[in-house]
């Protein structure tokens, strides 16, 4: 049991630490490779904050309306294709129209397919943090309450559910921990392709990039919704995100254009233009040029 622990602990810090270390050690590349700062980052780490503000609310909002007696009439099968649909154009619309706002209003110095990249390193790459240190704020909290009863945590009635919550948490297979790192790992293409999708539309003056944006989020968002409904396994599920994210890369390469040189253009040294010394046609002349 004391190995399984230690195991446990190892992968569940893992877990969390791949989580923060990925999108920074994106970052640092991009910085490096295309000579930035870490502005964009930033700017699209807000961003993304951002949108949250506004996406969580409208989805409380929202919700209570799947829980009307219409809603819940439905077949199961129409319940779980609206409840995808509206989670995944929800993420789509808010996350990709922020990035807009972003790219028209804030960063305007990012046209170029490095920058785009750096902005969508931010989007994601916080998210990701964001995750990462609460998946390690959880294990804290989970290593605390192996050690002591759970009955001095929670209320009398909580006991039974906190209890098996605490067991299951400590007797997942390993490769189960590392589950939020793999979806992380996923996830950021998503972010980079979703970035430079929405570039576009500043780059070649088409606002119908955009929306192709928020397809593509929605998609993969409602996609992952739906089958984690109908009972797709973790792992099956990351799969197919795992396809979503082949397509994101392929998305970023094919839109991948030559960086904006840096370089200074040479100055040009300027030479004084060359007039021939003009000669004044006369009888004297002419009479001198005559047998030269």
């Amino acid at each position: 049991m004391k190995t399984s622990v230690i195991i446990l602990s190892v992968t569940y810090i893992l877990n969390g630490f791949l989580m923060i270390a990925m999108p920074i050690g994106l970052t640092i590349y991009l910085t490096r490779k295309f000579k930035l700062s870490w502005r964009l980052f930033w700017i699209g780490a807000v961003t993304f904050i951002f949108s949250q503000v506004l996406h969580i609310p409208f989805n409380a909002l929202i919700s209570p309306i799947f829980n009307q007696f219409w809603f819940i009439a439905l077949p199961v099968v129409l319940q779980n294709i609206c409840l995808s649909i509206f989670l995944g154009l929800s993420a789509g619309l808010f996350e990709e129209l922020s990035r807009y706002v972003m790219y028209r209003w804030w960063a305007k110095e990012a046209r170029s397919w490095g920058r785009g990249l750096l902005a969508g390193a931010g989007h994601g790459g916080v998210e990701a943090i964001i995750l990462g240190l609460l998946v390690l704020y959880g294990y804290i909290q989970m290593l605390i309450a192996r050690g002591v009863d759970v009955a001095t945590l929670v209320t009398p009635d909580k006991v039974e559910l906190a209890t098996a919550q605490i067991q299951a948490y400590w007797s997942a297979p390993w490769y189960m921990t590392m589950i939020g790192a793999l979806e992380r790992l996923f996830a950021i293409p998503l972010h980079l392709a979703c970035s430079v999708l929405v570039l576009q539309a500043f780059t070649r003056k088409k606002i119908w990039w955009v929306g192709l944006a928020v397809l593509l989020h929605a998609l993969a968002d409602g996609v992952a919704v739906y089958i984690s409904r109908i009972g797709f396994s973790a792992l099956a599920i990351e799969g197919v995100i795992g396809i979503f994210a082949i397509t994101s890369i392929v998305i970023v390469f094919i839109l991948r254009k030559p960086e904006p040189s840096s370089e200074p253009l040479p100055t040009l040294i300027s030479t004084p233009e060359f007039k021939p010394d003009t000669i004044i046609e006369s009888d004297e002349n002419l009479e001198k040029t005559r047998y030269q």
